[in-house]
């Protein structure tokens, strides 16, 4: 990606980008009736590690986004934790031996929606131009 793009067209691409990785997340969160489904067999596993590598992404995407927004467009929408998003990519990428499945488990089951939902939202907003 581009950052030659005006931050504008370069938002709105991260931005897909994230919701992307929210739907996948979502997809692979139907795998788990329980954490303990991501940690009894190696599908598990997988889908688990696969999840956690999308968790970073947006992390590391909604940083970008606020560097390029200079922090204000997230704050519009404070029905997300972004800091809690945030702070999940840098534990997950500074401490993934100490992740407690029942931590992504959670995130599958109370927030990935929420978080598509909103990036949805945002998206149609920025594209009719709403402030």
């Amino acid at each position: 990606m581009s950052e030659d793009l005006p931050s504008s067209i370069l938002v709105e691409e991260i931005l897909r980008q994230i919701l992307d990785a929210s739907k996948s997340i979502e997809t692979k969160c139907r795998y788990a009736h329980s954490s303990d489904n991501f940690i009894e067999t190696e599908t598990g596993q997988e889908k688990l590690d696969s999840i956690c590598i999308r968790l970073i992404a947006i992390g590391e995407s909604l940083k970008r986004i606020d560097r390029l927004t200079h922090y204000e467009l997230l704050q519009k929408y404070p029905e997300i934790e972004w800091k809690k998003i945030k702070g999940i990519r840098d534990f997950i990428s500074h401490h993934y031996f100490d992740l407690d499945a029942e931590i992504i488990f959670e995130i599958c089951q109370k927030h990935i929606h929420r978080l598509t939902q909103t990036i949805e939202t945002i998206l149609i907003e920025l594209t009719k131009g709403v402030p």
